[in-house]
């Protein structure tokens, strides 16, 4: 789990798969691939992203490492995800 970017009205998580792993305690799961996590302190609400839309949400990044978006775009594009939370955060 890494945490990619921190601001008073999101948080968003990249939370990596551990392909051929073996999990050391079998009766936990292990994640079978990426995905993205938001958190929108202001509603209270996330969204996991995974399969196309966590690629989308990895190209999004891609483009941004290329061009170093001001925080008000960053802002702009997780406020559009943001609208897919549907789940309240419950411990964090």
């Amino acid at each position: 789990m890494q945490m990619l970017y921190d601001s008073d009205s999101f948080v968003v998580v990249h939370l990596q798969a551990n392909e051929g792993e073996v999990p050391t305690t079998p009766d936990l799961p292990v994640l079978a691939r990426h995905g993205f996590e938001i958190v929108d302190k202001r509603s209270g609400k996330e969204v996991y992203l995974d399969g196309s839309w966590a690629e989308l949400f990895q190209q999004q990044i891609a483009a941004w490492q290329l061009k170093t978006p001001t925080e008000e775009e960053v802002e702009t594009t997780l406020e559009g995800y943001a609208e897919l939370a549907q789940n309240p955060v419950l411990m964090h």
